[in-house]
């Protein structure tokens, strides 16, 4: 039985730093094809097999030399069949795929649906802990009735979201000829047999230190024909290194990560440009309902009252400061659950809380505790981490706490622990409240609300904080299983504003996704897919 797909998900949140945010895309023009260009990136690479790894600087790398059966065009975020003629549901629980015809990996094999089945089949039986087989936690079989059929069986009827788990770290189409069907396979056998049929091959690897991409001819996605026919990839340990590099030009772009100060300092050099695109990141404050003050498992529990903080506390926090003076604009406050930019994203604690308009309300917080009985100052325990979310989290939540204790309405402990202790202890209700990240795994807003809240079986939500709706339950199965758009954009609103009126979390900052290139660098592309595409640039 596998793990909820949402269980592994935060693997992959907790591991990016990346600022992301907004809901445009960032893309300059490219048309010519170029000689070679050097990106440089902090992120790591785990394994270049998909069943081995679950992780942004992994899918990176899959994602310019693996084809998928769904993707999206640069610019966008819409699934759509990428080495497939058509891809839709042709019964409730049947998602079936028809595959182009002639298709080939490097090595020369043949990709058929064959391929296709072997793919998804070994990450199920796989299930490394390291992998994102949990994404798959609908899949009931595979079947491939012919060379170019594929038919996903699945145990939910609708799922809206198995064309986004089609375009996710799940999703790319191995070699059954070159990787194992029982266990990960090592990066050398993948490069030396170049199992690869994406836009690029690799065409030499040093594994987190420098990676060769070449054209491949043979792709036929909707990705297109890469611009640059050769990228070379830096993987850097100190983001200040990667800074100096695409400061003097050693570097063509960098992607991934640079700090809010460096980014500042690089936006006033007249020979580079920023780029900034819509981001997935999610951070946001978790509430434990039993250990939070008033919570269930408190020495005075009381619904009533814990909801009543969690509504002071909102009403009392300055999203929009911290945005601008932690992370310089890389950030913005967000409003919801659901980060803007995906469909039915709303805004309802914008209004409901502070002063109506996104800002703190010191008076409000003050009534909202007064009506429900409570003494004040409130003590709150808050833990955050800085090892796993970027240093800055330090200074988020030192402002978080300095905004919080001068409503004179909250006395706050803050207190860090490092990421392996943290992972452990926050779903053992050791900490009332606390810091978390998210990462979406596909651009979808059900990936918000599902891995979150969703709470109709013991232990399903990764959050662990005891939060349980049935009204929210109700709402994103009607959501994640609804064809028609405007119906499930309705609920996936009513969902938020639930969300908004229970508060089961504190939505802070939406992240920005951001590249720093050269000024000749053209085609540089930051969409809501939330892959970054070595072959739409060129200089």
């Amino acid at each position: 039985m596998f793990k909820p797909k949402w269980q592994a998900a935060v693997a992959v949140a907790g591991v990016t730093a990346l600022a992301l945010s907004g809901c445009s895309s960032s893309t300059t023009e490219s048309s010519s094809k170029g000689g070679s260009l050097t990106v440089g990136t902090t992120d790591k690479i785990v394994s270049l097999d998909p069943a081995g790894s679950y992780d942004n600087g992994s899918l990176f790398v899959m994602s310019q030399v693996y084809p998928f059966l769904m993707n999206s065009k640069p610019g966008s975020a819409t699934p759509e069949p990428d080495i497939a003629t058509s891809a839709k549901f042709t019964n409730p629980t049947t998602f079936t795929v028809k595959l182009k015809k002639g298709l080939k990996f490097a090595n020369g094999d043949k990709l058929t649906s064959s391929d296709v089945k072997f793919s998804f089949d070994r990450q199920v039986s796989i299930a490394d802990p390291n992998g994102p087989s949990s994404l798959l936690g609908n899949l009931k079989s595979t079947e491939a009735p012919n060379p170019t059929t594929v038919k996903f069986h699945l145990k939910t009827k609708n799922d809206q979201t198995w064309p986004g788990v089609l375009t996710s770290a799940a999703g790319p189409i191995v070699d059954e000829q070159v990787l194992s069907k029982t266990k990960v396979t090592s990066d050398d056998k993948i490069v030396a047999k170049k199992a690869f049929a994406g836009p690029y091959q690799i065409a030499s690897y040093k594994k987190n230190n420098l990676v060769s991409y070449k054209k491949f001819d043979g792709y036929k996605g909707i990705l297109g024909t890469p611009k640059t026919a050769t990228v070379n990839m830096k993987y850097y340990s100190d983001p200040t290194n990667m800074k100096l590099d695409v400061d003097k030009g050693s570097i063509d772009v960098a992607y991934r990560t640079l700090g809010p100060t460096d980014i500042e300092s690089l936006s006033k050099k007249k020979n580079l440009k920023i780029h900034k695109g819509p981001g997935g990141e999610l951070r946001y404050i978790v509430f434990d309902y039993n250990t939070m003050p008033f919570g269930a498992k408190s020495d005075n529990p009381d619904p009533k009252k814990a909801l009543a903080v969690r509504k002071a506390m909102a009403d009392s926090v300055d999203r929009a400061k911290i945005a601008k003076q932690v992370y310089k604009g890389t950030y913005s406050p967000v409003y919801s659950a659901v980060p803007s930019g995906f469909l039915g994203s709303a805004e309802p604690m914008k209004s409901m809380y502070g002063d109506g308009n996104g800002g703190p309300d010191a008076a409000k917080a003050k009534k909202t505790l007064k009506d429900a009985g409570i003494k004040t100052p409130v003590k709150l325990h808050i833990q955050y981490n800085s090892d796993h979310y970027g240093a800055s989290s330090s200074d988020e939540y030192a402002m978080v706490k300095s905004q919080l204790e001068s409503t004179g309405l909250f006395k706050v402990n803050l207190q860090s622990t490092e990421w392996d202790t943290y992972q452990k202890d926050r779903v053992k209700d050791v900490y009332p409240m606390y810091q978390l990240g998210w990462y979406p795994d596909f651009s979808d807003a059900d990936n918000y609300l599902t891995p979150f809240f969703l709470n109709d079986k013991p232990g399903q939500a990764f959050l662990q904080n005891h939060y349980r709706s049935t009204k929210m339950n109700k709402l994103i199965h009607a959501e994640s299983s609804e064809p028609n758009k405007a119906k499930r954009k309705k609920d996936i609103v009513a969902a938020q504003k639930l969300v908004a009126e229970q508060l089961p979390i504190l939505p802070l900052l939406q992240g920005a996704q951001v590249a720093v290139a050269n000024k000749d660098v053209t085609g540089v592309t930051l969409d809501a897919s939330f892959k970054f595409r070595l072959g739409t640039m060129k200089k």
